[in-house]
């Protein structure tokens, strides 16, 4: 029996529209430490590769890192699980892509426990098969970490034949499959600068939402040829 195509999806800003929250809350972590508001500007490409990177990017203190990390996750507990939405017609597309018969799993940066929040919170868990996050705040994870543990635990279910994409918003979803000599298919509706996913060696770039299941089949096809 042949096993069915793995698809990894990244969750903020790919399947869920958390970028506003995430950057709301960081900017409120920065005034509640007693430093500068970066404003929006300042938080450019924090949504992605983690809170760590983000907020040294961001320009907090190094000594500050771990306070500002316990205080964001605290507001994001409280205040941005319940508040984040699913991309309008994420769950159309993936409805089409189980209907196709593949295996759909979330590989996050997030930290596990809260994706499975968030993923249960949006209504997206009956779509998937397995939801994959970073290990808990101060232990290192990189993106090619957070897939090999998907991998790992998904263990029959991944197909051996090569058939297994990734789909991310962020240049660190393309890297961090490529360590997997995963494809990675980005997205244009999440939070990457213009021309990054390209720069980073993305297969393709999906313009809009309801063009995802389209997509990605037609690269698992390829696949295939």
């Amino acid at each position: 029996m042949t096993t069915a195509p793995l698809v990894l999806l990244d969750l903020d800003g790919t399947l869920t529209d958390s970028a506003p929250i995430i950057r709301a809350l960081a900017r409120a972590t920065f005034v509640e430490l007693g430093l500068p508001d970066p404003g929006g500007d300042g938080l450019v490409g924090f949504v992605g590769p983690g809170l760590l990177d983000g907020f040294t990017t961001a320009g907090m203190p190094t000594e500050l890192l771990p306070q500002a990390i316990a205080t964001y996750r605290a507001r994001y507990v409280a205040e941005g699980i319940g508040a984040t939405r699913a991309f309008d017609q994420v769950a159309e597309q993936l409805g089409l892509l189980r209907a196709a018969g593949l295996t759909l799993a979330v590989a996050t940066s997030k930290p596990e426990p809260l994706a499975v929040q968030v993923v249960r919170g949006t209504g997206l868990a009956p779509l998937l098969d397995g939801v994959f996050g970073a290990p808990p705040d101060g232990v290192p994870s990189t993106k090619a970490g957070v897939i090999s543990h998907a991998l790992d635990v998904l263990g029959p279910l991944v197909p051996t034949d090569g058939r297994v994409l990734m789909v991310g918003d962020r240049e660190h979803d393309v890297h961090g499959a490529a360590a997997h000599q995963i494809a990675c298919l980005g997205v244009a509706w999440g939070d990457a600068a213009p021309g990054e996913l390209e720069a980073a060696g993305a297969v393709a770039v999906v313009p809009r939402v309801d063009r995802l299941a389209a997509a990605v089949l037609a690269q698992l096809g390829a696949m295939q040829g």
